[in-house]
């Protein structure tokens, strides 16, 4: 009996995504058809693909390096337009491009350095150390760009995770639903009405935001409250940005000082006078005024949030990076850091420029173990 009126396509290697003979059956959609279709195909001796299975064979095939591969399940779980358009860019080689010039540079590098240790110290030319120390400079400035570049793409990717906190009724449910749009969190006058710490992503041109609403922190009794304080502080330090939320017109006092100077001095965090509405003092030249209820402030607000979790507004050129990109950017300029320390010891700094080359090579695959592809590709959706 036929299932379906379809579609074969047929791709020769190496003319595929894959790069080896493909086969493409296309139906005309509904889970059941395809169903059926999918069960007829492993009954004739197919099997279902792996996670990942399709993109580590294009890898393995060299149609893919593995940043390339990468961008692939970054594109599909992409949550901003901005992101996407970065994944885009790093699936065409825009980050893999980057990332084989600076290892083109650094053989270069290491190819001078290489033929000065056959040398004898005293028949080495001035121009020589000086070449080598020009190159090395050019390259260090290129590796800086790129981390920098990397990083704008791990925001994009991963996001920021911002901590609202304060005491109760200074607004900060009224400022998650502003910044989200609609009411996500319950708002009363009622102090201590926030017991939990409710999540709620947003985006600010394009850039993903996870803000936390936290429960009020003030002194109580009611021990369902103080669950929620409790919670408060282990948000506070999981979060990339603590916003300190304020009563204009309370100002800020001595229990909102001690709160402020018990954050995490490696987490940024700030100070943010909400109620500016109904203001009636001076208002201070440096401090930030919003009104959470009327939206006054709100858009020179979220401009200050960018600037503050590190987004400097140059995203169309920024390709997705992830962490393990961050990592061996941020390994390799450490070990050109010790090159530039050890100029004068040729040996160690020839060694250092390897370490370095290992480093930038693991980001496009060239060096990585089998055990690091696995746990790379096993993170795909099935099949892709």
């Amino acid at each position: 009996m036929a299932i379906d009126q379809g579609i074969a396509l047929y791709f020769p290697s190496p003319h595929s995504y894959t790069g080896e003979d493909v086969l493409e059956l296309q139906g005309h959609g509904g889970t059941a058809v395809l169903q059926l279709l999918l069960q007829r195909c492993l009954e004739l001796g197919a099997r279902l693909a792996e996670p990942g299975e399709f993109t580590r064979r294009a890898f393995l095939n060299d149609k893919l390096d593995l940043a390339q591969a990468e961008s692939v399940a970054d594109l599909i779980s992409a949550t901003t337009t901005e992101a996407a358009r970065s994944a885009m860019r790093s699936l065409h080689g825009e980050f893999s491009s980057t990332v084989n010039q600076l290892v083109d540079d650094l053989i270069h590098l290491r190819m001078l350095t290489e033929a000065m240790l056959d040398f004898p110290e005293e028949d080495l030319d001035v121009s020589d150390t000086s070449l080598r120390d020009s190159l090395l400079a050019k390259l260090r400035l290129k590796l800086q760009l790129t981390l920098d570049t990397a990083k704008q793409g791990s925001l994009l990717r991963e996001g920021a995770h911002i901590a609202l906190v304060g005491r109760p009724n200074v607004g900060k449910s009224s400022l998650l639903n502003r910044l989200s749009g609609e009411e996500v969190a319950l708002v009363s006058d009622i102090p201590g009405t926030t017991r939990d710490v409710i999540r709620q992503a947003i985006q600010i041109k394009g850039v993903p935001l996870h803000i936390m609403d936290t429960a009020g922190l003030r002194t109580s009794l009611d021990e369902v409250e103080k669950m929620g304080m409790a919670r408060t502080h282990q948000a506070v330090q999981k979060a990339d940005l603590i916003l300190m939320l304020l009563d204009s017109n309370q100002g800020s006092s001595a229990e909102d000082e001690k709160i402020f100077s018990a954050f995490p001095d490696n987490i940024p965090h700030l100070k943010v006078f909400n109620k500016a509405d109904l203001m009636t003092a001076e208002r201070c030249k440096d401090a930030i005024y919003i009104s959470a209820k009327t939206g006054e402030g709100i858009d020179e607000f979220r401009e200050e949030l960018l600037k503050l979790i590190g987004w400097n507004n140059q995203e169309s050129g920024v390709f997705i990076a992830r962490e393990r990109h961050l990592i061996a950017l941020n390994q390799a300029r450490f070990h050109l850091d010790q090159a530039a320390s050890n100029r004068n010891m040729p040996e160690f700094f020839s060694e250092e420029l390897r370490l370095t080359q290992n480093q930038l090579s693991n980001i496009t695959g060239k060096f990585s173990a089998d055990d690091l592809l696995g746990e790379i590709f096993g993170r795909f959706c099935i099949g892709k």
